[in-house]
């Protein structure tokens, strides 16, 4: 027998309810049949009705509202994922994004970047604030390090470090590319609001970035080759992936390659003897 739509919500929210603790959530334990909470419990935690909760565990009464489906997520205590699942067999669509500022990284992700001995990589939020980098992030791209924490943003360096804009190759086109893929991660993570004091202060201190921002474009950072003049090692051609972080959708991975074996032993050789001078 096929299980409906309504059917699959309902099992859902049963089978969620019954893995909760009744007495770590403050409700008596004795005469309890089965697991978890009672339906009424839950209804109580969320604000709603028994009778509508009822209905929603039995496939009645339609599709919940978007608002009740937030209350049931947080009465089950469902994780990002687990909330996500619900909406979707709720309503057929996920929930609306919910930002959520990055608290920095793990040791195991700190261990990933470090793996990746040559080949520069950091970890951004969806407002291209840099949380974590590598030792070669550092001798090829910037010194995030050396820099205070409010600094640390790809746009603030883009617009604001003249060093920063002297390393790239066609700084016009690196800037509009930076802009248009900024707004669109911004806005997928619902963090419009977020950085608006930071638009607001880019406005006032760089007319490019202005009128680079009132044109609205968007775009997408998925890979590509970036030319960077090093004061170093001279003219680097690098490629670039993003990825997603599928434990942390606040942030993502930029992995760059050197495009030549040249360029390659280039920046392996920069990053030993910097090692031996350490």
């Amino acid at each position: 027998m096929s299980i409906g739509v309504e059917d699959r919500l309902g099992a859902y929210l049963k089978a969620r309810r019954t893995r909760l603790d009744p007495a770590a959530l403050g409700f008596a334990t004795q005469r309890r049949r089965t697991a978890g909470l009672r339906r009424e419990e839950v209804a109580q935690r969320a604000n709603i009705s028994v009778t509508w909760y009822t209905w929603l565990e039995q496939g009645r009464g339609g599709a919940p509202s978007a608002d009740v489906l937030d209350r049931i997520a947080r009465a089950l205590m469902l994780t990002d994922i687990e909330r996500e699942h619900l909406f979707l067999l709720g309503l057929g669509r996920p929930p609306e994004v919910r930002y959520r500022a990055a608290e920095g990284v793990s040791p195991r992700l700190q261990r990933l970047l470090d793996a990746l001995e040559f080949s520069p990589a950091i970890i951004k939020t969806a407002t291209w604030d840099i949380v974590a980098w590598n030792r070669a992030a550092v001798a090829v791209l910037t010194d995030y390090g050396a820099l205070p924490p409010d600094q640390r943003n790809v746009l603030r360096l883009m617009f604001g470090q003249s060093q920063v804009r002297a390393a790239q190759h066609d700084w016009e086109s690196v800037a509009r590319f930076v802009v248009g893929a900024f707004r669109a991660d911004a806005a997928r993570a619902g963090a419009l609001s977020e950085v608006r004091q930071l638009v607001e202060e880019l406005c006032r201190t760089s007319p490019e970035f202005e009128a680079l921002w009132r044109e609205n474009d968007v775009g997408a950072h998925g890979g590509g080759t970036k030319r960077l003049r090093h004061p170093t090692l001279g003219m680097l051609e690098l490629e670039y992936s993003s990825f997603a972080l599928e434990e942390r959708p606040d942030l993502g991975m930029i992995v760059y390659n050197p495009v030549s074996p040249a360029d390659a032993a280039l920046i392996r050789t920069l990053m030993t003897e910097q090692k031996s001078a350490t």
